[in-house]
């Protein structure tokens, strides 16, 4: 959930230039089922404009209405939303509604922990009661061991009373996507919309711009002779599309020496054997974790056609993997969706 953090900053430095106060709504406690869990947050701006969600979208006129006097007296409260009875979701919310500061020293360190892929800790101390006023807010902790409120009225001294909810956030799940056709663009439009950071690789003959691909993070043009991959770890994506594969099989050598979560390449069914039987020639010492990181062809069997089809079948197919989640119907599903 760090890609919604984001926007909420991005958001919430926009309204501080114009001269607009905010406050940060955040689920802190959830008893029963909800359709989002603690941790979701929403900014809300003294002219009554939010950014983000809590829920599907019903619970966040009340808490825009009730946000109300934190933007007249600067005290921080928690409120209680309770969907038993209006809801589907057979639970109640406990919202923490502090004011939102954005000091110049925090935004360098955020960006900076963003830049480098770290983990970002964030405690939420509150207590479990409705349209409760106290000494509530929110600490923010970096790597280096740097820690910001998101607003002045918190006294830290007094959270040990409190109760907390502390959220880490990982960074960004990061996509490489490597080919420069349609279909590549397709694929980074639509995940683009899921907040991963994606990076594309095109061809170094043919290389394109960052203004190819809306939603990517880099756009280069490279050959699998002089790439020099970085930050390929567990929460990283892959997806070889460069309909050649002479060109999928340089790659996946190449990406033998790192330990991306997920690779998917294109291609016809009759194409894995043969690439795999090349892959134990090329690398005779091959281990069976990397190949079991190998998807191809790429995406789930959902009957996909189309260039945007295929790209939902791929994603999905990335969310099973890094979720650990077999892909069935949820309405095979008869107890809770997430345990």
């Amino acid at each position: 959930m760090i890609h919604e953090l984001k926007e909420i900053i991005n958001q919430a430095i926009i309204n501080q230039q114009k001269g607009l106060k905010n406050v940060l709504a955040t689920v802190v406690f959830l008893e029963g089922s909800s359709y989002r869990k603690p941790g979701v947050r929403m900014l809300i701006s003294e002219d009554l404009q939010s950014v983000g969600a809590v829920s599907g979208g019903c619970v966040e006129k009340e808490i825009i209405h009730r946000s109300k006097s934190v933007f007249s007296d600067n005290k921080p409260k928690v409120i209680t939303y309770d969907g038993r009875y209006r809801l589907g979701c057979e639970g109640i919310l406990y919202i923490l509604i502090e004011p939102f500061l954005i000091a110049d020293n925090f935004l360098n360190s955020f960006s900076e922990a963003n830049l480098k892929r770290e983990i970002i800790k964030i405690e939420s101390h509150f207590t479990k009661a409705d349209e409760v006023f106290g000494h509530f807010g929110s600490l923010v902790t970096f790597n280096n061991h740097q820690q910001f409120k998101f607003s002045d009225s918190f006294n830290v001294r007094l959270k040990d009373s409190l109760d907390v909810f502390t959220q880490i956030l990982q960074p960004s799940f990061r996509l490489i996507i490597i080919g420069g056709e349609h279909d590549a663009v397709k694929l980074c439009k639509i995940a683009s919309n899921l907040g991963w950071e994606i990076d594309v690789v095109t061809s170094a003959k043919d290389s394109k711009q960052l203004s190819d691909f809306p939603g990517a993070n880099s756009v280069i043009g490279d050959s699998p002779e002089s790439i020099r991959f970085s930050s390929i770890e567990k929460n990283t994506a892959i997806v070889i599309m460069n309909h050649s594969y002479v060109q999928d099989l340089k790659y996946v050598i190449k990406l033998a020496e790192y330990q991306p979560k997920y690779i998917g390449i294109l291609g016809a069914p009759n194409r894995r054997e043969r690439l795999f039987n090349e892959l134990f020639n090329f690398i005779p010492d091959i281990s069976d974790e990397f190949l079991d990181k190998i998807y191809t062809p790429a995406g789930l069997h959902i009957g996909a056609q189309t260039p945007e089809e295929i790209s939902v079948s791929i994603i999905a197919e990335i969310l099973s993997v890094i979720k650990e989640k077999e892909p069935f119907s949820l309405r095979k599903l008869t107890g809770k969706i997430h345990p």
